[in-house]
């Protein structure tokens, strides 16, 4: 069984997180494009040939009996509403995170995909980070002992937001980095350390013009007893670590992000040599000070997301994310967004 698919946009989500991976599988077969602009039409033409552009989501709806499969990245807040379409159209549907905007609307997604008995899942790519799967094996082996405090970061320098939607969206649509980058690095937290009982959060908006949180850091008290402080900021002009993990036998830090994303931007394509994979000097540090090692990174698997999928579609098995677990995310930002709004400290200067 081929799993012929469309993939709904073809920004940065579409063309570099989505189709490269679905064409680079054999399992699958990349039918539909959709994007109307040209610019992106014609990039999408180019680098799959037998691939049909289309303008609108209507057209997938309308030829969904030739196919199987709907891969949602559009903004945020059409997520929701293209989904439960596909899903009535009979298709599985992949939706890029976030899920939705709110946990209702998320929930009310998951439950649409139980009645029309077709699967629903979140390409929460960031639980195949290289660096992420290689601090997850040594927590899981005990080589930090008892995880004390987890520090995470996505920080660089972009003064100026390029993107339109991404500019001016507020947080009632899905807009800023809690939102943006928040889904991946509380998923990440709460994949590690367990569910969260308490939470602390301060959101900024530095740059003009309104819009939602260029600047976002959150702390999570697990239930474990593990704290983490994750921090969003597309402003920060020298970034933090990666990771910085301190625990009861000793610490663990990072630099540097996964190298899948700059790789696939640069041209790269899933299968390279060397995709995926942390050069030496961005290995990762295990120990106490004056007796330390480097670890190397494991190689980094958007890919395997994709042949999970694969094997639920074909062969029933679970989903490559199961749905709930965004769920849970998007109540835990929604609670921050009420308990800690946006502050704009110089919107008077």
């Amino acid at each position: 069984m081929t799993i012929r698919t469309a993939v709904i946009g073809f920004g940065t989500g579409g063309a570099v997180f989505h189709a490269p991976f679905l064409a680079a599988d054999d399992a699958f077969r990349l039918d539909l494009v959709v994007t109307g602009d040209a610019g992106r039409a014609e990039a999408a033409t180019r680098s799959y040939p037998g691939v049909r552009v289309v303008p609108s989501a209507d057209d997938v709806l309308a030829a969904a009996g030739d196919l199987d499969l709907a891969v949602i990245s559009t903004p945020p807040a059409t997520h929701a509403d293209l989904a439960h379409r596909c899903l009535d159209a009979g298709l599985a549907v992949v939706v890029d995170k976030p899920l939705a905007v709110t946990a209702a609307e998320g929930a009310a997604l998951v439950e649409h995909a139980e009645r029309a008995g077709r699967p629903l899942t979140v390409f929460q790519n960031r639980r195949w980070d290289g660096d992420f799967l290689t601090l997850r094996a040594l927590v899981s082996e005990g080589a930090l002992g008892r995880v004390r405090r987890f520090e995470s970061r996505f920080e660089w320098w972009k003064p100026e937001e390029t993107k339109a939607w991404k500019a001016g969206s507020p947080p009632a649509q899905g807009g800023g980095m809690l939102y943006d980058l928040g889904t991946h690095l509380i998923d990440q937290a709460v994949r590690l350390f367990g569910p969260v009982d308490d939470v602390h959060a301060e959101l900024t908006r530095y740059r003009p013009d309104g819009g939602a949180d260029d600047d976002a850091f959150v702390s999570l008290l697990h239930r474990s007893g593990t704290r983490s402080h994750l921090h969003m900021n597309g402003l920060a002009a020298q970034v933090g670590p990666r990771f910085s993990v301190l625990g009861s036998k000793g610490a663990f830090t990072k630099w540097g992000l996964d190298p899948q994303e700059a790789a696939l931007k640069a041209g790269a394509r899933p299968g390279d040599r060397g995709f995926g994979v942390d050069p030496e000097r961005s290995w990762g540090c295990l120990g106490v000070d004056g007796d330390l090692r480097r670890v190397p990174i494991g190689p980094g698997d958007y890919a395997a997301f994709y042949r999970g999928l694969a094997a639920a579609l074909r062969h029933g098995g679970p989903l490559p994310v199961d749905p709930r677990d965004a769920i849970d995310v998007l109540s835990l930002i929604e609670r921050i967004h009420r308990e800690f709004p946006v502050r704009t400290p110089f919107a008077a200067s």
